[in-house]
């Protein structure tokens, strides 16, 4: 009998990390993959194209649960995701990353004592101001297995006593990103085809702290455009639904930001490839901006992903010079999908 695990999905960046063990999933005889999406991001810009782009299976439940305030949110998928499992059974419930999707499904698992694996476990900002912090944590205090990317994330929880089921598997981010190197096609690199490589930045803004209030936003852009002017690059930027709110609310005097609707992933990585520095508040964009060898600047006052700041690959707004560069060795060789499957199977089942 195969034996089932429930992924709760809801944000892009969980698409994509999901995408490289649905895949895997898919093709053994032993597991069968229940997938239940949110809604917690439901533009079709945001979601669907990423089903799509990374064959991602249609997914068995739609929940449609976004807005309101985190815990309005979380305690709506809270229950919704209890009612999914007591009807499933799964003999386990897998979570990725710091969402409000990530923390209401290991709580629905844990309350019915179902096993939580965690991939991408251990990070730590150590900022309990951010939501995705406060995921993180709890999180990883309900789950019985943790899938660390790095040797910092399996030190990080051990100085939070978690010691039990932690396994340093590397980043399935970087099993992503080869997938998508080898898939992205001619159409897509034509659509870009009016950017000339290393002549512009990449921009992203999307975190509510960033997009909390038009000062928070303005301050951003303010050092973005002088960042451009001083190194003679235009901005690319693709503008979240959450950050779209408040630009007309913004006066830029400036015509080096080119406003763009949300890529997909494909587009990103395409578009990636060839920028000559990446501006952005995610997490998941600053190891992306590495995969493809392109420096990073975080628009936050701290990262979880310090691995990128130390091997002088990123660095934080506030900070003017990189740190000496060197290569990562924690994210793995694009195997991270396939040891994690086999820790489930050895582990969980």
């Amino acid at each position: 009998m195969k034996k089932r695990i429930v992924t709760i999905v809801g944000a892009r960046p969980q698409f994509i990390k999901a995408a490289t063990l649905s895949r895997i999933f898919k093709g053994h005889p032993q597991i069968e993959e229940i997938l239940v999406h949110t809604g917690q991001h439901h533009d079709p810009m945001m979601s669907d194209i990423f089903f799509s782009e990374l064959q991602i299976p249609k997914p068995a439940y739609y929940l449609d649960i976004q807005g309101g305030a985190h815990g309005q949110m979380t305690g709506r998928m809270l229950e919704a995701i209890e009612q999914v499992l007591i009807a499933e059974k799964p003999d386990a419930v897998l979570v990725y990353g710091d969402t409000n999707s990530t923390l209401a499904g290991a709580l629905a698992a844990a309350k019915l004592n179902i096993p939580v694996i965690h991939v991408e476990a251990g990070l730590r900002s150590f900022n309990r101001t951010m939501p995705e912090e406060i995921n993180r944590v709890l999180t990883d205090h309900v789950s019985s297995i943790l899938l660390c990317p790095t040797r910092t994330a399996v030190e990080n929880l051990r100085a939070d006593g978690i010691t039990k089921g932690v396994f340093n598997t590397g980043d399935v981010m970087y099993d992503a990103t080869l997938f998508a190197i080898n898939s992205i096609t001619d159409q897509q690199h034509n659509k870009l085809s009016d950017l000339t490589a290393k002549d512009y930045a990449f921009l992203t803004i999307h975190r509510a702290e960033s997009t909390a209030t038009t000062e928070n936003l303005q301050k951003i852009l303010d050092y973005v455009i002088n960042f451009s002017v001083k190194h003679n690059l235009q901005i690319i930027f693709p503008v979240h639904p959450r950050t779209e709110k408040l630009i007309n609310a913004i006066k830029l005097e400036t015509n080096n930001i080119h406003f763009i609707e949300p890529l997909g992933y494909f587009e990103t990585q395409a578009i990636l490839s060839k920028a000559k520095y990446v501006l952005t508040d995610s997490g998941g964009l600053q190891k992306e901006a590495y995969f493809h060898q392109v420096p990073c600047i975080t628009l936050r006052s701290e990262t979880e992903w310090v691995e990128t700041i130390s091997s002088g690959w990123n660095r934080l707004w506030q900070v003017a010079e990189y740190a000496p560069r060197k290569a990562i060795s924690d994210y793995g060789v694009g195997t991270a999908a396939k040891d994690i499957e086999k820790i489930i199977l050895d582990t969980v089942f």
